[in-house]
């Protein structure tokens, strides 16, 4: 149940409440005063946990996160052509 914080206009009390999404929002403070209550915005902590998340968003350069895997050398592996090939200039004609 998400947590939700108020705060009251008169007697400038700040709350928390737990509430459903679909309740509406508070009218009145709890301390009794006759202010009304806003919602307050608040930031939310977002934490990524698992492979490949870094806390800081950088990885050191000296323990990669996953080794690649080692390539042997086999008789069957097949030479690729290069991708591109140079375009002649045949203007000079």
């Amino acid at each position: 149940m998400p947590t939700y914080v108020y705060e009251c206009s008169l007697c400038n009390n700040v709350f928390e409440v737990e509430q459903r999404i679909t309740e509406d929002a508070l009218k009145d403070c709890p301390c009794g005063s006759k202010g009304t209550v806003k919602r307050l915005i608040q930031p939310t902590a977002i934490m990524f946990k698992g492979s490949g998340f870094y806390v800081n968003d950088s990885q050191k350069a000296t323990t990669p996160a996953v080794a690649p895997p080692e390539k042997a050398a086999t008789s069957t592996e097949t030479t690729t052509a290069p991708a591109s090939t140079p375009v002649s200039d045949k203007t000079k004609e």
